[in-house]
């Protein structure tokens, strides 16, 4: 543990790397915050409920401690690490982090095994996540692995969903698939169950890189389709 807290940037843009300080986003009932880490710059996200101090850490992928630092310094009790996917530049410092919190963890049944901590729950399409005061609904997108997941937040003063897509969805496309057919079904999986439910002002906070919004992204899904990635 580092003796010098942890700086946070409190001006959320989005985009951060692994050289800046994380960022922290205000929501009226959480906290989001958004931190690099990793040669991958995977984003791992810390959302703390508001009213309770309750948090959820999504993706321990890497830098463990500084994953650690940040959830001592900002999350009064770690409730559960939830990892969107199988692929391991999303679970590096899973382990690590799990030792030094004892949290529970959760991902999608079909992603399971391979991670390094058997997962704690077991997660199906419709289920919830709760944290504190908080729901996060979870949203089984397949096609990047078997087993992925989004998770989205809603936030109550203005209806504003704060959607958490691991590498299924992107600024400019969906995540990467291995043959046609898993594409096919990513993308199928993204309009039906991502851009069919949520309104255009959703926020979507991918694995890696900037956020973007489902407003952004809407027009270019026929491109997408087209081009085939």
């Amino acid at each position: 543990m580092n003796e010098q807290r942890m700086a946070i940037d409190d001006e959320y843009t989005g985009e951060v790397s692994t050289s800046t300080p994380p960022q922290r986003r205000r929501l009226s009932n959480a906290t989001i915050v958004k931190m690099s880490v990793g040669p991958m710059d995977n984003n791992a996200y810390l959302v703390v409920c508001s009213a309770t101090g309750q948090a959820l850490l999504i993706d321990a992928a890497n830098d463990s401690d500084r994953l650690s630092q940040m959830i001592d310094e900002n999350a009064p009790s770690l409730s559960v690490i939830v990892t969107t996917h199988r692929h391991p530049d999303h679970w590096q410092a899973l382990a690590d982090v799990v030792g030094g919190t004892a949290a529970p963890t959760a991902a999608h049944r079909l992603d399971a095994d391979p991670l390094p901590v058997t997962p704690t729950r077991l997660l199906d399409d419709g289920d919830t996540v709760s944290v504190g005061d908080l729901t996060l609904d979870v949203v089984h997108l397949v096609g990047h692995t078997p087993g992925s997941i989004a998770l989205g937040l809603t936030d109550p003063a203005t209806g504003t969903v704060h959607l958490f897509t691991g590498d299924s969805l992107f600024p400019g496309g969906v995540g990467k698939t291995a043959d046609d057919a898993a594409f096919t079904s990513l993308l199928d999986d993204v309009e039906s169950k991502l851009f069919a439910r949520y309104d255009d002002s959703t926020v979507v906070y991918p694995g890696h890189g900037k956020d973007t919004t489902l407003g952004a992204e809407r027009p270019h899904l026929k491109e997408w389709r087209e081009r085939g990635w």
